[in-house]
């Protein structure tokens, strides 16, 4: 905006064609001027001109309430005016083309010749949801600052609050909401099962052994409004279940049950608290002890009770094996008692792996009366 004041005779103003200008005579709004070459003629009036340009199409300046209030006709000739209600929103387009956004219980003024300017009023009283395309062509033109935007993911509700009261249920998808002054917010909520892990928890076995398990149970979302109605933080709700759950199972076993099966919770208590985590419309899946944490002492024990278990087994079973081999020797001591060509082949069968190990050997009686022997023998068993 440019002011020219003039106190001479015959001052010429010009205005170009992206150019208008408020003319004040004496300090009073007079006239507004278009395109063109103006002269004033006074000697004791003052005129003051607010040059004005259509690139900047809203009309700013300290003349616009007296304006709409005493110079109708020229106001309504030349500007347009937005006024929106408190449950009210105007989207302004300019030559079609989306220009802004006018909030509730709000005002601006424009210059109809930098127009022409359409508006499409909203109401907000009944829901605040912006259209998508609507909230796409906002987003383009950089005035977020009007609009709320949300992504749910995949897997994924989320929970629509206004005014801090909850209003739906959101699916997957972007949402966006008007931003005008009223407090909105999504919670997301992931629906996919999922697994709690609850680690480090002491608990006293039944015969007095101090330990710590690491539990897992599987869970999953299936109302998500109970779930964040029902408990301040439903996975909190879920670890505290859980705690309780083995604290009563495993504190009722000895440290041998709890070793010997350690994957299965006491029915019981698992049933508690799926009942209970089904109030708030969680559903859990199996329950387990993942890792059982002996102290360093009874790790010691129990490692030379596996140890002296094992040595005995390993015991039982070289006896087994020697027994077995005694039981051969000894038939075959029996056949050979009862066939003495079989004991004299058994001989020949030594000297045989004897000679295959030295360089040489001397036989005192002969080839000749061994085979007289073998002879001899199988003449008496043919008698």
């Amino acid at each position: 905006m440019t002011r020219v004041r003039n106190y001479l005779i015959g001052t010429t103003v010009t205005v170009s064609e992206n150019q208008r200008a408020l003319v004040l005579r004496n300090g009073r709004l007079e006239t507004i001027l278009r395109p063109g070459k103006h002269r004033f003629m006074s000697l004791s009036d003052r005129f003051e001109i607010d040059v004005h340009n259509l690139a900047k199409p809203e009309l700013v300046c300290d003349y616009d309430k007296p304006l709409f209030a005493d110079h109708a006709g020229l106001a309504e000739a030349h500007f347009t005016e937005v006024r929106t209600g408190a449950n009210e929103v105007a989207v302004v387009y300019r030559d079609g083309k989306l220009y802004g956004v006018q909030k509730p219980d709000g005002r601006s003024v424009f210059w109809s010749d930098a127009g022409p300017w359409t508006l499409e009023r909203i109401d907000i009283a009944e829901t605040l949801d912006v259209p998508r395309k609507l909230a796409d062509r906002l987003a383009a033109l950089g005035t977020l600052d009007k609009i709320k935007r949300f992504n749910v993911e995949d897997g994924q509700k989320g929970l629509l609050y206004i005014d801090n009261a909850y209003v739906r249920l959101l699916d997957a998808g972007t949402y966006a909401f008007w931003n005008v002054g009223r407090p909105v917010a999504v919670k997301l909520i992931d629906i996919r099962a999922q697994a709690l892990e609850v680690t480090g928890q002491e608990i006293l076995t039944r015969d007095r052994v101090s330990i710590r398990v690491n539990l897992v149970a599987r869970y999953k979302v299936t109302d998500p409004v109970a779930a964040v109605s029902g408990a301040k933080d439903f996975s909190e709700a879920l670890y505290r279940a859980l705690q309780h759950a083995f604290r009563v199972t495993l504190g009722a076993k000895t440290l041998d049950e709890i070793l010997a099966d350690k994957v299965a919770v006491d029915a019981e208590a698992a049933k508690a608290v799926r009942t209970e985590m089904a109030e708030i419309g969680v559903e859990v899946g199996e329950i387990t002890v993942k890792d059982v944490i002996l102290p360093g002492e009874m790790r010691d024990i129990l490692n030379q009770v596996v140890e002296a278990e094992k040595q005995a087994e390993a015991n039982v079973i070289r006896r087994r094996e020697e027994t077995s081999a005694t039981r051969s020797l000894l038939n075959t001591a029996k056949v050979m008692a009862e066939n003495p060509v079989m004991l004299r082949l058994k001989e020949l069968e030594a000297l045989e792996a004897i000679s295959a190990k030295v360089q040489s050997l001397t036989i005192h009686n002969g080839t000749q009366g061994l085979l007289d022997d073998i002879v001899t023998l199988r003449d008496r068993q043919d008698a």
